[in-house]
């Protein structure tokens, strides 16, 4: 069975342009490289970033910091997190998605560097977006950021890492963060393995499959058991407690393989009292707003900037 009739018609160039290869460990060095180079091809961001870099849990860590208004002070702000799987992209290499935040609402972004496994598994990279959020809030005067309006927002990969981000910031008295702000948010370390709860015949044909999801997870997870109380710091669906997580923007594709873990996740939230905006688009499958002049895209990037704009009172 194929889904490719029910993929929106504008977005049908993606499945052509980014066809699945498959992932092993001797290849991802290749994988990353290749994943870089897609980038590349969009030429220079709309801002510019400032590379600074801090003392993260495994040493010098860097962030990609937009400012489009450098001198400003108590602004809100987000700190964004890659997409990749777990296992390839970079906050060096995908620089248009943060910076064409900042530039278009005018605040303030900041682009973590974490660790990516298999080298660096559990906690590594969530450890290193922590990192970063305690540093946003930390010197928030100095950025020209109000430290009670930061976000955080991430894409596949990176939206698991940033729903991981505020339970870890929630758990341990970390920032209050303002809001979350997922896009199709990869949260359930069981989907497309033998123990998966979603068995949808409509999700994850394209793009990112179930054996890439296998893959990213059982990077990420080295020897961990995922048994003990931070198994919602791993795969934020296995967290049995939600309540007291900021306000949340989900945003996900009909034909997304993380469809039904991001539905799922949002009444989960709904029912622990936590206010969620919730957009699934037809026809879209993972990383659809890569072709921005689409119709969903255009729809994505109006529903998400508003829900930006209202949770952190830009003016």
């Amino acid at each position: 069975m194929t889904t490719r009739h029910l993929v929106d018609p504008e977005i049908l160039p993606l499945i052509d342009l980014m066809p699945f290869t498959g992932f092993t460990r001797e290849g991802l060095p290749a994988a990353r490289i290749a994943s870089a180079e897609r980038f590349a091809f969009l030429g220079e961001p709309p801002l510019a970033p400032q590379v600074k870099t801090i003392a993260g849990p495994g040493g010098a860590l860097e962030i990609y910091w937009y400012d489009p208004a450098p001198g400003t002070a108590d602004r809100p702000a987000l700190l964004h997190v890659h997409g990749g799987g777990m296992i390839i992209g970079s906050a060096r290499s995908m620089q248009h998605g943060p910076s064409g935040t900042a530039a278009a609402l005018g605040i303030p972004v900041a682009s973590v560097e974490y660790r990516l496994a298999p080298e660096h598994p559990f906690p590594a990279p969530q450890e290193d977006c922590l990192a970063a959020l305690n540093w946003l809030a930390e010197n928030a005067a100095e950025l020209g950021v109000d430290p009670a309006k930061i976000g955080i927002i991430g894409e596949s990969a990176g939206g698991g890492l940033a729903a991981a981000t505020a339970l870890m910031a929630r758990d341990t008295g970390g920032p209050a963060l303002a809001a979350q702000f997922l896009t199709y948010p990869m949260l359930d370390h069981r989907t497309g393995g033998p123990s998966c709860t979603w068995r949808n015949p409509t999700t994850g044909e394209f793009i990112w499959t179930r054996e890439s999801n296998v893959f990213g997870w059982d990077a990420l997870r080295g020897d961990y058991g995922a048994d003990d109380e931070r198994r919602g710091w791993f795969s934020p669906t296995l967290a049995e407690d939600l309540s007291g997580l900021p306000p949340t923007w989900i945003g996900t594709g009909a034909l997304d393989l993380f469809l039904d873990e991001d539905l799922d996740y949002a009444r989960r939230l709904v029912a622990a009292g936590v206010e969620v905006e919730l957009h699934c688009y037809p026809g879209a499958i993972h990383a659809f707003q890569a072709v921005a002049e689409s119709r969903i895209a255009k729809a994505f990037v109006r529903d998400q900037f508003a829900a930006i704009t209202r949770l952190l009172q830009i003016a």
